[in-house]
């Protein structure tokens, strides 16, 4: 090759190398220019930086891990009764008069759990205040971008059948209140609206705030409506009724149920040591009737808003950090600042998230073998396949919606945050064991339901965790010695509600009769 030639190339390897950098430093120089691309760029950013595994010793120990058959039989085998049953049927609340003293209206924010929780609040204010309660409204989260209503997600027949004896509950206004909407609302400062319920109110707080303006116009909007009800010094009628409208009143629409029972089927049904080849050969694979196989429900809670709310070291370097920044500056414009504590005290104070990596290896610690089937509950993964890729390196079953069911499957669901979590959470429910990466929503609801049915759920102990993972130099045997020992008793074993805490997280004693 001349030189001349020779420059050419060298001339147009730099012109590429610069416009790569360009493209790569843009949206932190112009982050308006991208926008709304500025948003996605982040998680496209990390992505492309797919960080190395942190913890490369534990991961080779984990590998090679081997249990015996009693590990496996302790591991799997179900809770013993604990003493408690369930008794939402055995407390009856008195029923409500004839004639109702108004009409009730809630709006709802957040996701899937925090709407599960302001439905059971909602019920009980309506029956606080001897009111007619309309289906609450589901706002449109900005995160999750989902316009599901309550009809999309409950069964609304069933939701109204199951609590007609103890609160009256209407799926629309009648015409002279048809006025009464959420665009009413939004235009200007309403006499029938309260914005001022405060966190966790107390019940004597709605008799004297919310009844006069029901019945003074007849209606009562309360907006926003999320934590409005206190969880002490209510009456135990009160706190029963909560919940049967948990755990009995609110039933997930057929099409969410059946899709659910269909991805259960193939969890359970898949032939032993066979790993998913594609959704078209489940047929055949259940046509084998091969004896029910166990599965876990591991809920990874690592997407771009949990990291980003973390100030905490997830491996992907600089660009990760900054990826992240940028992410956390374009969501909340400033709102989340960079925590105080450096990764190392944050990790000491168990609150770093545990990545997929890391979960994986809580997991194999606790006995789990890597034919163990477990589906994937989760949003959107922060960093994609690439930050999953370890995790199914421990786990070649890891299963999901997506790897379950084709696409005309979940065609109904498909796009909408809540109701894809509406799916999960029905898998949770009738899973053998259960396991959230980090505490949440999903984790807190999914906790106090199993607690009320006495299903096994392992609650990672973040403090112990955080501390192992710093120690760099720990052996896999130690790792797992020390795991098995702090989880003991994080399996599912009876808690008793604290005060203040949360009758939904925490349904004994509220919720059940000692048996």
């Amino acid at each position: 090759m001349n030189s001349k030639n020779q420059q050419k190339l060298q001339s147009q390897t730099r012109k590429w190398a610069l416009g790569g950098v360009f493209v790569l430093i843009l949206p932190n120089l112009f982050p308006s220019l991208l926008t709304p691309l500025a948003r996605a760029y982040p998680s496209l950013f990390s992505e492309w930086n797919a960080p190395k595994p942190m913890h490369l010793g534990l991961i080779n120990g984990a590998l090679q891990r081997q249990n015996s058959d009693e590990q496996e039989s302790e591991l799997w085998s179900p809770l013993l009764n604990q003493g408690w049953k369930h008794c939402a049927d055995s407390h009856t609340t008195s029923p409500f008069p004839k004639k109702s003293r108004g009409y009730i209206q809630v709006f709802l924010d957040g996701g899937l759990n925090q709407q599960r929780m302001g439905i059971c609040d909602a019920v009980a204010v309506a029956k606080i205040l001897n009111a007619t309660l309309v289906i609450p409204h589901f706002e449109v989260n900005p995160v999750w971008q989902d316009s599901s209503s309550f009809a999309d997600i409950f069964d609304v027949d069933h939701f109204i059948d199951v609590l007609k004896n103890e609160v009256s509950i209407v799926k629309d206004l009648p015409s002279q209140y048809s006025w009464s909407t959420r665009d009413y609302y939004a235009t200007g400062i309403r006499a029938t609206r309260i914005k001022t319920a405060p966190i966790h109110a107390s019940d004597t707080w709605y008799l004297e705030n919310v009844l006069p303006v029901m019945q003074s116009h007849g209606i009562a909007a309360i907006s926003p409506f999320s934590h409005r009800l206190a969880f002490d010094n209510l009456p135990s009628e009160i706190q029963h009724l909560r919940c049967k409208v948990n755990f009995e009143g609110l039933v997930f629409v057929p099409h969410i149920k059946m899709l659910a029972e269909t991805l259960i089927n193939r969890l359970r049904y898949a032939a032993s040591g066979d790993r998913a080849l594609g959704v078209s050969n489940w047929q055949e694979r259940l046509d084998d009737k091969q004896r029910a196989g166990q599965y876990v429900v591991l809920h990874l809670r690592f997407d771009k808003d949990m990291a980003a709310h973390s100030a905490c070291d997830f491996g992907g370097g600089k660009a990760e950090k900054l990826a992240l920044a940028k992410y956390r500056q374009v969501l909340w414009q400033g709102r989340v600042l960079n925590s105080q504590y450096t990764d190392e005290e944050l990790r000491h104070q168990g609150r770093c998230p545990l990545t997929p990596e890391e979960i994986g290896l809580l997991l194999a610690a606790l006995g789990f073998n890597n034919s163990t089937r477990l589906y994937l509950a989760s949003h959107k993964v922060y960093g994609g396949e690439a930050r999953i890729s370890t995790l199914r390196k421990l786990f070649p079953y890891l299963e999901d919606k997506k790897s379950l069911a084709s696409a005309e499957e979940r065609a109904k669901v498909e796009g909408k945050a809540t109701l894809l979590a509406a799916v999960d959470y029905y898998v949770s429910m009738h899973s053998d064991i259960f396991i959230s990466a980090s505490p949440g929503n999903m984790h807190n609801a999914l906790v106090g339901h199993r607690a009320y049915n006495n299903l096994k759920t392992i609650r990672p102990n973040m403090v112990l965790l955080g501390k192992l993972f710093l120690n760099k130099s720990l052996e896999w045997s130690d790792f797992q010695q020390t795991v098995k020992n702090g989880h003991k008793n994080r399996q599912g074993q009876l808690r008793l509600r604290k005060a203040t805490q949360s009758i939904y997280t925490y349904p004994i004693p509220d919720c059940t009769c000692q048996a």
